[in-house]
């Protein structure tokens, strides 16, 4: 196989991983439409670099699309975790930021300011724009991107089968509402 086929090959299997993590979650976390997911992506990791060294534009874009087409097929919104560089910032659709009455802040993620991840993000929306703040339902951290600041307040580990995506571990959460009460109390079992 030449370099290029071999690529493609590699690009091929990151899309696919991708895509089955983003199954996996929506099934385990039951999200519903309009739900909202933070995705944070390192290419570097995936690629088996050092997180941050190492930026893809390729991995981002491949990666960004797989999740993207499963995760809009239902109406979830996501919302793409910039890199440090960008105080983690977040690149979502402005309909989306709107319904949930986050604030837009002045920036364009680049491929080493911001990462490829939320890059391919902002070039694939319709309407992109950049907010500083989320409380996500849900969540995949793809390569140790730190993605629980962007969680609501409870989030709850999600064990799924695709444990990598390339060379990078996968981490998913979902989130449920507080409990409150004492010994007496009683929960609903379906917003656990």
């Amino acid at each position: 196989m030449n370099q290029k086929g071999s690529v493609e090959s590699m690009l091929d299997d990151i899309r696919k991983q991708a895509a089955d993590a983003a199954a996996e979650l929506l099934e385990a976390a039951h999200l519903k439409e309009h739900d909202l997911v933070v995705i944070g992506c390192s290419s570097s990791e995936i690629a088996e670099y050092c997180i941050g060294s190492h930026s893809s534009e390729e991995i981002g874009e491949a990666v960004y699309t797989a999740i993207y087409q499963i995760m809009s097929s239902h109406g979830i919104d996501i919302a793409a975790q910039c890199c440090e560089h960008l105080n983690r910032a977040l690149v979502l659709e402005a309909e989306a930021a709107a319904r949930y009455g986050y604030e837009p802040v002045n920036v364009v993620p680049q491929l080493k300011a911001g990462g490829s991840f939320a890059t391919a993000a902002y070039h694939t929306l319709q309407h992109p724009v950049a907010v500083e703040h989320i409380q996500a339902a849900a969540g995949i951290d793809i390569g140790d991107t730190l993605i629980g600041m962007h969680l609501k307040a409870v989030a709850v580990p999600v064990r799924i089968a695709t444990k990598y995506v390339g060379a990078a571990r996968v981490v998913c959460a979902r989130t449920r509402p507080k409990f409150i009460g004492g010994e007496r109390a009683h929960y609903n079992p379906e917003l656990m």
